[in-house]
């Protein structure tokens, strides 16, 4: 008889789960001081043997993702956060900032298997994973947590619609892993040319908004279609389920292997329940023990029980960001390199990236007062080296851009 859910820990009373948790975090933190450079620096005045409550963990400081850039550069090549020599590790990643981020030597090391079985996928199926396998992590990560599901996986990466689509109809594989704009661009093209893509019935999407339109669209399809939240650095956040009856619940569940804290964005204070606050994840990973990590994305917490059975606490999913950075087609993009882009090009006076939704693709327009508008495509082309996405140039007349100290201006909806 198959089992309802990937673990038993999933279904655990909320007061073991949590004493489990507190239990295990004096560890990670007497590990992460004693070898993590960073947390050495960092925590150098806690006593580990005291962090056994939340209370407690809410007084040591917040690491931000904004900072590893600069971390990083100044204590390469990972900023003193990782407590393992190379030689213990598996695979290194490069995001765009750059940041690196390791994966250890371990299967399912992001922990995002958890999320496959609640989407549906079983040992047996055939995954085709659309995610980049190029530099960035969640490729290897899906991948990873897949093969330890007993998941076969077609390496398919990004782009190449006409490639993806013959190798969906000739290996009919049963379940789609990427984001949910490239499924859609894949069962578009699809209908367009005749393709079969009629062997997908599940997916597990991330890494953008899924709008309940292109859910809808999805199921109407024949495609049972979910959503994680993770990030590169920490690996799986929170996922969708479904309820014993079918209906989608509410809301993500939060991963097991994390602590997670909702807090004021300037002030690091924890929020009350049901407020919207900023999502700080402690990790239980002792390669990679990320101790109060500011993800910079805002949410909040569902207080009611999942119909799902699951007994962890539910958030509510991505409501925003409490910073400038945004996330496009899977990629953060920070503010720093749109500053970046401006110097290599002397004659832009000013530059803001407005990024936009006009159907179910994401789109980025930089805007420009250039003394130089004969160098939009120059400008086009380091937009795309220096983000590794593509975006529109348009130049505008100078003094017209807002005076409000945005670089990034983010226009899409959060439904």
């Amino acid at each position: 008889m198959e089992r309802s859910f990937y673990h038993p820990d999933e279904i655990r009373d909320p007061a073991e789960r949590e004493a489990a948790l507190m239990a295990a975090l004096p560890g990670i933190v007497a590990a992460a001081q004693r070898s993590a450079p960073a947390y050495g620096e960092r925590l150098a005045h806690i006593r580990p043997e005291e962090i056994t409550s939340r209370q407690a963990l809410a007084g040591l400081p917040l690491t931000r993702k904004s900072e590893l850039m600069e971390l990083q550069a100044r204590n390469p090549p990972f900023g003193g956060f990782t407590t393992v020599p190379i030689g213990a590790v598996a695979r290194v990643f490069a995001s765009p900032g750059p940041i690196y981020e390791i994966e250890a030597r371990r299967p399912d090391f992001f922990r995002m298997g958890r999320a496959l079985y609640a989407a549906g996928f079983r040992a047996g199926d055939l995954i085709h994973n659309t995610f980049s396998y190029h530099f960035t992590p969640a490729g290897a990560m899906l991948e990873s947590a897949a093969l330890a599901l007993g998941c076969a996986v077609i390496a398919a990466g990004t782009g190449q619609t006409e490639q993806q689509l013959r190798t969906i109809s000739d290996l009919r594989p049963v379940a789609y892993v990427g984001t949910p704009s490239f499924l859609k661009i894949l069962i578009d093209r699809a209908a367009e040319t005749g393709s079969d893509v009629g062997s997908l019935k599940k997916a597990l999407v991330g890494a953008e908004a899924f709008p309940a339109a292109l859910r809808t669209e999805f199921r109407d399809r024949g495609i049972s279609a979910l959503q994680c939240y993770g990030t590169a650095d920490l690996g799986l956040i929170a996922y969708e389920t479904m309820a014993a009856d079918g209906r989608l619940c509410d809301g993500m569940v939060i991963d097991e292997g994390i602590i997670l804290e909702l807090v004021e964005p300037d002030s690091g204070a924890p929020v009350a329940p049901g407020e919207v606050g900023e999502v700080v994840v402690t990790t239980l990973t002792p390669e990679y023990p990320l101790i109060r990590f500011a993800t910079g994305d805002l949410s909040a917490l569902l207080v009611e029980p999942s119909p799902c059975g699951r007994t962890n606490q539910r958030i509510k999913g991505w409501l925003g960001r409490a910073d400038q950075s945004a996330k496009v087609r899977g990629m953060f993009v920070h503010p720093s390199q749109i500053g970046e882009i401006a110097r290599r090009h002397p004659a832009v006076r000013r530059a803001r990236l407005v990024i936009e939704r006009p159907a179910s693709s994401d789109v980025m327009t930089l805007m420009l007062e250039t003394a130089a508008p004969d160098e939009a495509e120059a400008v086009a082309a380091t937009v795309q080296a220096v983000t590794k996405l593509r975006a529109a140039v348009t130049c505008v007349a100078p003094d017209s851009l807002p005076q409000d100290g945005k670089l990034i201006e983010d226009r899409r909806p959060i439904g």
